[in-house]
């Protein structure tokens, strides 16, 4: 891979929610072609791409199918829910699969990025365990300690996450992970509950001849196992920055391949503990589409085809608040947009979800401040006002 790649590239992107439709935008803004394939029909991505299919990305015999009709250059997974194993077939026929198709092996599965940071590469990871059964989830929780967090080993934007104080509340976590599960798995994760200061992510860019470069690190605030809210810079010392940036890098070069990794870490008073790591763009990094010169759409978009990075540049204080549906409806529509854009430095972007259910992200609003108080609570406020109808 190298900077004289020609354009455009045939690139088939494998869902297609609102991460997937900046990509194409990004992609499309420099004349590439691209396919955007998912589980439901209209999803974001397939609103502005250049067609769409509606497969199972769990059957190999669909996956094969669409992938023959179109020839991709390039396959960009964009969710977890992936027959991964087929991802090293299309490889082998001179696919490039991003960031590799064993990479997104490793990191479709919070089980395997975990081992792999914790066990070889002597990585400090929260204490964490596993279990299939009820049974085994009340012998690990008890084992670790309470309080802990339960999550589906495989899921999506957090899905499935709780927190579990006491014995009395492990079936209820149990039941809540299993039911948000993606993909075929039925195994969760008991994670040690840390006491941190600040949750990070750390967009890191791995190219394919170019150094290891990174984004200021993007401070993050999650309910329900799902970010509400993200800001940049996240306000943390040099030093810790230096710390997450070695710990990043590390861990993706044990992954290879090229493209942004969404790197997530909590911040203490004295340690920096990775978490977990996404082979693509991340929620959190909504923000970057106010926030940089260069948002992380673009940047997967660079990373993946060889083009140049020369500069990331931060443009100020800046922050993102989810939009979230309070209610079900199959005609989703909003009012308090004109409201919300009245106020200088504030975006929206509603993602065109076509169906909505209680709590499912329907947009972001986005804020530039003087500061990073006035950029959080100008994105808030803006997300507030956006309500359905």
């Amino acid at each position: 891979m190298n900077n004289s790649i020609q354009l455009p590239q045939k690139i088939m992107l494998l869902g297609s929610g609102e991460l997937g439709k900046e990509f194409v935008i990004a992609a499309q803004r420099l004349g590439n072609y691209v396919i955007a394939v998912d589980r439901y029909a209209h999803a974001p991505a397939m609103q502005v791409a250049d067609c769409s299919e509606v497969i199972s990305m769990l059957s190999a015999d669909e996956l094969e199918a669409v992938v023959k009709k179109h020839e991709p250059n390039f396959i960009v997974p964009e969710i977890e829910a992936i027959r991964t194993e087929k991802l090293a077939e299309f490889e082998q026929r001179g696919i490039t699969v991003i960031p590799t198709a064993a990479a997104t092996n490793y990191t479709m599965n919070r089980d395997r990025i975990r081992e792999l940071a914790h066990e070889e590469l002597g990585i400090r990871t929260a204490k964490y365990g596993y279990a299939s059964t009820l049974e085994e989830l009340i012998a690990v929780s008890e084992q670790i300690g309470f309080a802990n967090v339960v999550k589906p080993v495989m899921s999506s934007s957090g899905k499935g996450q709780s927190v579990v104080q006491s014995r009395g509340e492990v079936e209820e976590a149990w039941n809540y992970a299993i039911a948000n599960s993606r993909g075929d798995s039925q195994r969760v994760i008991v994670e040690e509950f840390i006491n941190f200061e600040i949750e990070i992510t750390l967009l890191t860019i791995k190219q394919w001849n170019a150094p290891t470069i990174f984004c200021s690190p993007i401070g993050h605030r999650q309910e329900r196992g799902d970010y509400q809210e993200s800001w940049q810079p996240a306000g943390i010392s040099e030093d810790k920055i230096l710390q997450a940036q070695a710990i990043a890098t590390k861990v993706t070069d044990a992954l290879g391949g090229a493209g942004i990794f969404g790197v997530e870490f909590f911040i203490t008073q004295d340690e920096v503990i990775f978490s977990e790591l996404s082979p693509r763009p991340h929620d959190t990094g909504m923000v970057t589409l106010i926030s940089q010169n260069l948002n992380e759409f673009e940047l997967h978009l660079r990373a993946i085809l060889g083009l140049p990075i020369p500069q990331i540049e931060l443009l100020g204080a800046s922050a993102s608040a989810v939009i979230l549906a309070d209610k079900k409806s199959d005609a989703v529509a909003f009012t308090g947009v004109a409201e919300a854009l009245s106020v200088p430095n504030v975006d929206i972007k509603l993602f065109g979800k076509p169906t909505a259910h209680p709590y499912r992200r329907m947009g972001v609003a986005l804020a530039k401040g003087d500061h990073l108080l006035e950029a959080r609570e100008k994105a808030k406020k803006a997300a507030n006002q956006v309500t359905m109808i």
